[in-house]
């Protein structure tokens, strides 16, 4: 996506623009709520955009931003939402809801997810990469039943690589059965990757939303999340 769009960018407004998102996405991730912001000369119609753009990628919006807004350092939090059916699949559905052929124990599920809350090291449900953290600050985790969809809503500052779709692994793995509701935070206490938590498919998962401060706040925000984090 981020290549695409800038470069549809760079053509219309005739000069380099180089894009900066919210949330780099999986391969196979979609986003509904994605955010970017680019240095440009003037503010391209979204309609215009769009024109340039493949059918599955929209500019919902585009407007000036103060000059201290970055997407990806501003944000204050990311939302996601992971969709599994545990029943009879809708086949309009079937690229974005992951399918379970056991019956999921909502609840279970619920009170594992409520558990993980709060300023952890994740770095069990992540990828570790070198000159970054692990520790994030998940300030909400719920699971519900929408009919024949299981909707897990997470909330945090930030994400790991692979974290949510990992932490859905773990509450699976829960849901199923298999793992007592204690498990997957148990895990916290892991000091490298668990490698028996499951990496659930992306295509379930959506990035739905991302929040930032007030405009007076963008600068001191974006450079508090630069500075590295440490539990």
């Amino acid at each position: 996506m981020q290549g695409v769009l800038s470069e549809a960018l760079t053509r219309i407004v005739r000069a380099p623009a180089a894009l900066t998102v919210a949330g780099r996405t999986d391969a196979g991730v979609h986003a509904s709520g994605q955010v970017a912001h680019a240095d440009l000369p003037v503010v391209p119609e979204p309609r215009r955009l769009n024109g340039a753009l493949p059918s599955d990628l929209r500019v919902m919006a585009a407007t000036p931003v103060p000059r201290e807004f970055d997407a990806r350092f501003s944000a204050l939090w990311r939302r996601y939402v992971y969709r599994i059916c545990d029943g009879v699949m809708n086949p309009l559905r079937r690229r974005y809801v992951l399918s379970r052929p056991r019956s999921l124990d909502v609840e279970a599920m619920s009170r594992a997810a409520a558990k993980l809350l709060g300023e952890h090291d994740f770095v069990a449900f992540c990828r570790r990469h070198e000159g970054s953290t692990s520790v994030r600050l998940l300030t909400s985790f719920d699971v519900s039943r929408d009919r024949a969809e299981i909707v897990c809503t997470v909330q945090a500052d930030g994400f790991c690589h692979s974290m949510v779709r990992s932490l859905v692994g773990a509450l699976l793995a829960v849901g199923e059965g298999r793992r007592d509701e204690a498990w997957p935070v148990s895990l916290l206490e892991r000091t490298d990757r668990a490698g028996e938590v499951s990496v659930v498919a992306p295509h379930g998962l959506t990035l739905v939303a991302v929040g930032y401060p007030p405009d007076a706040d963008l600068a001191g925000r974006a450079a508090q999340t630069r500075r590295l984090r440490t539990h």
